[in-house]
């Protein structure tokens, strides 16, 4: 029985994203939860969130902000506020650019209760109403995330039968994640930095026996990519997530489907060249080579400067 949730959310120097997001988790008729922000983008950032959002929601629900003192990239933010907030029944990730309905938590907890599942997610949407995802499968011999659902409209979603045969991963924009889930599989990868570590963990989850459920009434508006730049054209595309994007679909298949890297890894390259040479976009193209080149020769953990400081 799920009693007590924790909300996990990842900054970095984007208060008035975190700032939504916390309001909109505190429209959720789900009040026996608390908040854990972990600010990745320094003491300033952190200052400014407890100045802006304080201690408790309007309701009482605890709000705890911690000064990474470093950043810790997504997967390492993540792990602190787990670390953060042990007694919890399950823990709730959030990207700081998504808005819950008010209803996607308690929908979401409902799923997992159901027992047959140990982290669930729902329907990821933008402001238009087209959904960005239901959830993905990963196709290890290409080592390709396909999100399912993307471009449907919200009123008309895939059948939930059919997501959940295809469901081999959630999207780490919003997953609520099971006390057995956590105690077996363990944490997220903080050596992935950014980009792709949720995929290993349901992937090494999966290896385990544990297994990801679909909550099609949970619905989360996604902002998609405010605080990489990662939505911006392919020609005016930032490095870091394209770099990030290239080296930890290699990473992915390295850690979780090893004989397949002789094959995902040239399949790759060639769709990264086909996806921004093909559009023009050479120098975003040289940045994937150079995250493909690194996941190749096993490169982890918090990218060089140079990819934070290019555009």
């Amino acid at each position: 029985m799920i009693g007590r949730i924790a909300v996990a959310i990842v900054g970095y120097d984007n208060l008035d994203d975190v700032a939504r997001c916390v309001a909109a988790v505190g429209n959720a008729r789900w009040h026996n939860l608390e908040i854990c922000i972990c600010e990745n983008g320094g003491t300033a950032a952190a200052s400014r969130l407890h100045q802006s959002i304080g201690h408790r929601l309007a309701g009482g629900q605890r709000v705890t902000i911690i000064d990474a003192g470093d950043n810790l990239g997504y997967a390492g933010g993540v792990n602190r506020c787990l670390d953060a907030t042990p007694d919890a029944d399950a823990w709730w990730i959030l990207n700081p650019d998504t808005e819950p309905a008010p209803d996607a938590l308690a929908a979401l907890a409902a799923r997992l209760s159901r027992g047959d599942c140990d982290l669930a997610g729902g329907i990821l949407h933008d402001v238009c109403g087209t959904i960005q995802t239901c959830g993905g499968h990963w196709r290890p011999w290409m080592a390709r995330a396909v999100a399912i659902g993307r471009g449907r409209p919200l009123h008309a979603p895939p059948d939930p039968r059919a997501v959940e045969r295809q469901l081999n991963y959630i999207s780490g924009a919003s997953m609520l994640v099971g006390r057995r889930f956590l105690e077996r599989a363990g944490p997220m990868r903080s050596d992935y930095f950014l980009f792709a570590e949720e995929i290993e963990w349901c992937l090494r989850g999966s290896a385990l026996g544990l297994r990801p459920g679909f909550a099609p009434d949970a619905h989360i508006l996604h902002r998609h990519g405010t605080t990489t730049g990662s939505s911006a054209g392919h020609r005016s595309r930032r490095a870091l997530p394209i770099y990030l994007d290239q080296r930890n679909r290699i990473l992915v298949t390295r850690d979780r489907h090893p004989a397949k890297l002789v094959v995902a890894a040239p399949v790759a390259l060639l769709a990264n060249v086909a996806r921004y040479a093909g559009r023009g976009a050479f120098r975003q193209c040289g940045y994937g080579v150079a995250g493909w080149i690194a996941g190749i020769r096993n490169q982890r953990g918090k990218p060089e400067p140079r990819f934070f400081e290019q555009g």
